[in-house]
């Protein structure tokens, strides 16, 4: 999908810029990107540095940024929804009203991307200096803590200090509960890249609040 849109839009001056956000890095990132021998830039960030620069919480996420480095969407959802949720845990299968859900997502979002790299500041998608200040996820000291602690964790785990590392990375996902980023490395680094059986228990946790959140985008299901 992002690589059919940067051949479509590279000649605008568009550029993608993915980062794998994964604990583990090369050993669990690396294949995933040769294997789709992306010809836009992707890196590895083992540290999720980028969460705690730009308060990511969850994958996909994006932000927009204009040729001027002005932040023009700030992190938001990349076109994905909740319609995962309908998925039949047995056979993996979305029923057809999810299937509809996640191609109608996926499409408009991506058609607003292409009507901002085309149209830049004219585009009804892309936000003011005033507006994208107002859509930034306030992070609060609780925030800001839980991605020291996991960055702790993180140091430990690699020292062998297995026992202080789930402590730390335990903390740190007490003190921002609203990362997915957090909490899915937490087990990724225990069951190295297993899935984790604790994933649908905790989504089942969350009732009517929303896994991903809602995208404020003109004409956006």
């Amino acid at each position: 999908m992002w690589q059919q849109l940067y051949d479509e839009l590279k000649d605008y001056g568009f550029m993608v810029f993915a980062v794998a956000m994964d604990s583990r890095g090369n050993e669990a990132a690396k294949p995933w990107i040769d294997a789709a021998k992306s010809t836009y830039v992707s890196v590895i960030d083992a540290e999720h540095r980028l969460a705690d620069l730009y308060n990511m919480v969850n994958v996909p996420e994006a932000v927009w940024i204009d040729e001027a480095g002005k932040i023009v969407r700030p992190t938001e959802v990349a076109g994905s929804g909740d319609y995962f949720r309908k998925m039949d845990r047995q056979t993996k299968q979305l029923p057809e009203e999810g299937k509809v859900m996640r191609e109608t997502m996926r499409a408009h979002y991506m058609n607003a991307l292409r009507d901002w790299v085309k149209n830049g500041t004219k585009s009804q998608y892309a936000f003011d200096s005033k507006a994208a200040r107002a859509h930034v996820r306030p992070q609060s000291e609780d925030v800001a803590l839980g991605h020291c602690w996991f960055r702790l964790g993180q140091h430990l785990h690699n020292a062998g200090k297995t026992d202080e590392a789930e402590a730390a990375l335990a903390e740190a996902s007490r003190l921002h509960p609203d990362s997915w980023n957090i909490w899915r490395q937490m087990g990724d680094l225990k069951l190295k890249g297993q899935p984790n059986p604790d994933f649908w228990a905790r989504v089942d946790t969350l009732g009517d609040k929303r896994y991903y959140g809602k995208i404020d985008m003109p004409g956006m299901p």
